[in-house]
Formats: structure tokens, sequence, C-alpha cells
């Protein structure tokens, strides 16, 4: 399993930060019918039950965009990817069809509020180390080109970095082929839950892209948990 462990930097900034990592196989499908109904379904509960001036407020996005405010990142200017998701739906804009393993991770991320990080294992190159950005550190988020991530939370292996809160690297990113996941799912809000977004998202994963093999683990700034469901 790809170790992952959180700087000293980001652990005095985020005390209070779970995180759940995920390691599986999949088989990958270009798209999956019943898994965007269970989407649209999703959408329309987001819909019903919470208003775009409410989104920042709802506790696993409230918590992320706090930890950017003290590394010095302005969450309204680099939105945490739940809270950009959550504001497409609620601006009647369509949400992005992509893969089948992609769309599980944003709807996850839309059901759960969580940021999550979605990796082709294979891609990874050793294991990964939860920084801050860097002023000038290349990164190229995935469909935005080069982006400044001088202030937030970055995981980095061997090579640099490979995904924000914002946004995931092109160089690691998921694609039809990937066949061993690393998923990261980033409670800023603490272990409160953590682990219902973990058992909803192995649920997911078995379902739709046949996972099996499944290592999962929580980690915080002083503790690593294997996890069992």
């Amino acid at each position: 399993m790809i170790h992952v462990s959180i700087s000293e930097e980001i652990a005095k900034a985020c005390p209070e930060l779970h995180i759940a990592v995920v390691q599986c196989d999949v088989v990958n499908t270009a798209s999956d019918e019943q898994l965007w109904k269970e989407i649209t379904e999703v959408e329309t509960l987001v819909r019903c039950s919470c208003k775009l001036e409410e989104i920042n407020k709802f506790p696993p996005i409230r918590a992320t965009r706090q930890a950017y405010k003290r590394l010095g990142k302005d969450p309204n200017r680099y939105r945490p990817s739940a809270e950009a998701l959550r504001r497409r739906i609620l601006r009647e804009l369509p949400l992005y069809k992509i893969d089948t393993l992609v769309d599980i991770i944003n709807l996850l991320s839309i059901r759960s509020g969580y940021s999550i990080g979605g990796f082709d294992a294979g891609k990874i190159d050793g294991n990964l180390v939860l920084g801050v950005g860097q002023e000038g550190e290349l990164y190229h988020g995935i469909g935005r080109g080069e982006l400044n991530i001088a202030g937030l939370p970055v995981y980095r292996d061997n090579q640099g970095g490979v995904g924000t809160p914002t946004s995931d690297e092109e160089r690691t990113k998921i694609d039809i082929h990937t066949g061993k996941l690393l998923m990261i799912i980033n409670g800023y809000s603490g272990e409160n839950g953590l682990r219902e977004a973990v058992s909803y998202g192995v649920d997911l994963l078995s379902r739709y892209v046949s996972a099996t093999n499944f290592e999962i683990e929580e980690i915080t700034p002083e503790s690593r948990v294997k996890i069992l469901l």
C-alpha cells in the first residue's frame, strides 16, 4: 500500500485533520447508466436541502475552507472541489461526465462534503506526504492548466505535487485504463462522518467498478489505524 503521511506544517495548522486512504483494484468503464441515476437522485437531494449561500456552512466544506485560510489561501478564489461541485448543482449547471471511477468520486464528494483525491496508483512515484504548496511550484490541475498551489494543502510523491482539495494533478489522474485506485478522503472537520463516507465509497466502488482487494487506513497527525469494514 502507498504510505501517506502528514507534515508537521499541516499538523500544526489543521490538528483536527483525519484522512481516510483507500486503495483497491478496479475495472473502470466509460460510463454507467445506473450510477448516473444515483447521481441524479443526490443532485435532487442537494437542491431540496441546501441553498447556494449555505454551501460553505456545511461542516466538511467549512472546515476545508478554514484550513485554506490558515495556510494563506483564499477559498473563494480556489474553492475546494466538494464546494465547487455543489455550487454547480445549485446553479443548474450539468455535472461533468468523465468515466465511471471519476464519477463515483464526484458523487461521494457531493454527498459527503469531503474534497477527495482520486489517483491512478500505478502513476504515483513512491509514497505521499501532505504538505503546503510553495510559490512557483509547478502544478498542472486537471482541466485547469498551471495552478497556483501556494498555500494549498498538497500531496507530493517523489516527483512533486499530485493532489490538492481544489484539483488533482494531470500526471497521476485516473483514466479508462486505471486498474488500481488510490482514493484519499480529506476530513478537515475531524473524525465525525469520515467512516460513513468510507463505507459509502466502498459500496459504490464495489457495485460500479468491481473493486476488490481493499486496503483502508485512517490517518491523523498522531496515529495510523487500519479500517476493517
